[in-house]
């Protein structure tokens, strides 16, 4: 049972402390300082976690964690139990607890009057407490079922499919197109923000476990996905949504305008210590952001350790509040202004800003941005207002607008699965495509989200397709495929 008055003795809300601005621009290790890591005051934290009776964060969380539960033993210092709790619903905590928004702190119930618990950092200490312990051991399935399953994309829903598969028994291959594993944790998600290290050693429990790889291979090129569902008793397509949204303006095509994901894969080619000819690079450069997301953060701070000579961001919409408003009530998840680590370390942030047209010099290369002053109009569009263009200098663009869905058309001429009206993959509430024994899980099929959501359609997914081969299942199934989330 909680402290029930832990949250009475300590109202401070603490987390741990980002290395120094000039510290980490110089390196692409994690922001966090690890030598702010201290077990007193995160059991201090952990301690203000109410005795609230209904813990709204679980409905916050679709992996439905147990928040309360892990909370109190850490308080109490019981880690070993902690990571079992905290293991029996998300398979990957080190991932949600570096780069998940935590739906869970704004449906916390202290958050009505307090500020929320700090369950994001007390989830990643407890993991890394339990890696450096050397208590996450692999799961051997006590028996094989002789059923086969092929993972395409080594995402968060498809590794966590692939763990929850494997150690029920049946044998599972991930397939990745990529040269490396962990899809766009790896080669979207920078350094700076969570180190690959977190994603080699869950592989290397996986490959314990059972589960097989190949990378390098893309499925419906290398392999048609015809002949991938003959070969398999069962397919999950976990390809995720990575086909970004676009900005047809004039000046489209002029050198220097990407969209941000190249950039951001090859930075983490870099990081990693490959070589890259041609590299998409920042030395030096006005670089313009076009995106106010998690990806435009992403590219802020990548394009500052390569030294940009300056960084803007561009938002079409207003400024969101500093705080939760009235229309946006707990516990649903709000839209606030938020400052990441990249935004602390440079750069400015423009709001109301409608790319109008990008220039480009004579050589056809991109030399600024032309923008103007957005407004609003009674059907809810957003459109430039005329007279209030300027121009702001660009050396290089990146596009961080967002994704509209999967790559769908050889998944759809070659498999025979169908897509909805919106770009995904068409499902059922079991995960089911329109063919019999193809299913899809993630962005595939929900559209661009959370990797909390990932996470838990994997495993939904997984129990789904257990059911299919054996008949029955004793996997978890935390969310349907139509399960939304609770925002105002």
């Amino acid at each position: 049972m909680a402290d029930p008055r832990g949250f009475l003795k300590h109202r401070e809300r603490e987390v741990p402390a980002y290395r120094p601005v000039p510290v980490r621009l110089l390196d692409w290790k994690e922001v966090r300082d690890e030598l702010e890591r201290d077990e007193p005051t995160l059991r201090r934290q952990a301690s203000r976690c109410m005795d609230c009776g209904i813990p709204f964060c679980h409905q916050g969380c679709p992996l439905g964690n147990l928040i309360p539960e892990w909370n109190d033993l850490v308080r109490e210092g019981q880690w070993e139990d902690a990571i079992d709790r905290l293991h029996s619903t998300n398979n990957f905590p080190e991932f949600t607890g570096r780069i998940c928004p935590a739906p869970c702190e704004t449906s916390c119930v202290l958050g009505i009057n307090q500020p929320a618990v700090t369950i994001k950092n007390i989830e990643v200490e407890i993991i890394d407490h339990a890696f450096e312990a050397n208590i996450v051991e692999p799961h051997i399935p006590q028996r094989q079922t002789g059923r086969t399953v092929a993972v395409v994309g080594s995402g968060p829903g498809g590794l966590a499919a692939a763990q929850q598969l494997t150690r029920v028994g049946h044998t599972v291959r991930v397939y990745e197109k990529d040269d490396r594993l962990g899809g766009l944790l790896r080669y979207g998600v920078p350094d700076f923000k969570m180190e690959k290290v977190h994603i080699d050693r869950r592989i290397e429990q996986m490959e314990a476990e059972g589960t097989r790889f190949r990378t390098g291979v893309e499925i419906g090129t290398d392999i048609p996905w015809d002949e991938l569902r003959a070969r398999y008793d069962a397919v999950l397509v976990a390809t995720g949504a990575p086909v970004p949204r676009d900005l047809p303006i004039p000046g489209r095509d002029l050198d220097g305008v990407h969209f941000a994901m190249p950039y951001l894969h090859q930075g983490n080619q870099v990081a990693a210590g490959d070589d890259v000819p041609d590299q998409i690079t920042a030395a030096g450069k006005h670089v313009i952001v076009i995106g106010g997301g998690d990806t435009g953060s992403d590219c802020i701070g990548t394009a500052l350790r390569q030294g940009a000579a300056s960084v803007t961001t561009l938002a079409i919409g207003k400024k969101p509040p500093e705080s939760r408003p009235g229309s946006q009530p707990w516990p649903t998840d709000p839209r606030v202004f938020e400052v990441s680590s990249s935004h602390e370390e440079g750069g400015t942030r423009d709001y109301l800003a409608s790319t109008v047209e990008f220039v480009g010099d004579e050589d056809g290369h991109v030399r600024s941005l032309r923008v103007a002053t957005t407004q609003y109009n009674p059907d809810g569009s957003r459109t430039p207002t005329a007279g209030t263009e300027r121009d702001i200098p660009a050396d290089l663009v990146l596009i961080a607008m967002g994704f509209t869905g999967p790559e769908t058309s050889l998944l759809s001429s070659q498999g025979g699965v169908s897509v909805s009206d919106r770009g995904a993959i068409q499902r059922g509430d079991d995960y089911a495509t329109t063919i019999d024994g193809v299913f899809v899980a993630g962005d595939a099929g929900r559209g661009a989200s959370l990797v909390v959501w990932a996470i838990a359609e994997g495993r939904a997914a997984a129990a789904a397709i257990d059911e299919y081969l054996v008949g029955t299942t004793e996997l978890p199934a935390p969310v349907s495929a139509h399960t939304q989330a609770i925002r105002a």
